[in-house]
């Protein structure tokens, strides 16, 4: 991986860390239903741009 993948690969990794901790709280405190679908969703787009980086 060169730098630039690397950076990208990086921030993807913070935003999912993020995210999952999210929607652990969104699960704990279910204030809004629409939150959890709207967060796996993210999670699943962020997984998914990673896997395209970790293939170039």
């Amino acid at each position: 991986m060169n730098k630039k993948l690397k950076k990208q690969w990086e921030a993807l990794r913070k935003k999912l860390q993020k995210l999952e901790q999210l929607l652990a709280a969104a699960k704990q405190q279910n204030d809004d239903p629409s939150d959890i679908p709207r967060l796996q969703a993210e999670i699943d787009q962020v997984r998914r741009q990673m896997a395209e980086l970790k293939e170039k």
